[in-house]
């Protein structure tokens, strides 16, 4: 089996990114956005996905915390895209239910190589330190549209608004982990009509 990892960094006049991430690793993390809440939502991806992850971003924070979240949004995922590589032998489809206490959220993904986002949150500022609640969808669209993936978000139930995105960024997690599971019975091939992911 190929190494499925990435190395990516990214550099604008407004931010400078940098992603390592591995696939197949045990969810090991080094996570320094700048933004504590946001190091922790990204935690929550390596660490239920058993993705190994290590990202910097530093950037324009003095005009907010957009084109950091954004920008790493865009670079991780163009780094899954590039560590998934044509898909062959993907599971490709999964869902995840994930609770955390009052909160409740289902994440589908299918990595078809479409990237989609559907967002339904219902997300507000309290609760979630320093990072606005609406770079959570934004967030979760840009990594879909960069990662080539289609992804629905709904939160079923909750009140706090960090519980409701962090079961998000967990069931997101799990879900990315099952579509990306190797399948021994598709013997490597690709998981489309196409023959191609993309």
């Amino acid at each position: 089996m190929a190494d499925r990892k990435a190395k990516i960094t990214r550099e604008t006049g407004e931010s400078q990114i940098s992603v390592e991430i591995n696939l197949d690793g045990n969810g090991s993390y080094n996570i320094d956005t700048g933004n504590g809440m946001f190091d922790h939502m990204l935690a929550q991806l390596s660490r239920h996905g058993l993705i190994d992850l290590n990202v910097s971003a530093k950037g324009d924070t003095h005009v907010g915390w957009h084109h950091i979240i954004e920008d790493t949004g865009i670079v991780l995922g163009r780094a899954l895209k590039e560590a998934v590589g044509d898909a062959a032998g993907i599971t490709r489809m999964a869902h995840t239910y994930v609770p955390l206490d009052e909160a409740l959220a289902l994440v589908v993904v299918d990595y078809s190589g479409r990237g989609f986002a559907i967002i339904d949150a219902s997300l507000s500022d309290s609760d979630m330190g320093d990072m606005p609640a609406s770079l959570v969808t934004h967030f979760l669209e840009t990594l879909s549209r960069e990662g080539g993936f289609n992804l629905h978000v709904r939160v079923l139930a909750g009140a706090n608004n960090h519980h409701k995105s962090e079961a998000i960024f967990k069931a997101l997690a799990k879900s990315l982990r099952a579509a990306l599971t190797l399948d021994p019975r598709r013997e490597g091939e690709i998981p489309s009509t196409k023959g191609i992911i993309g």
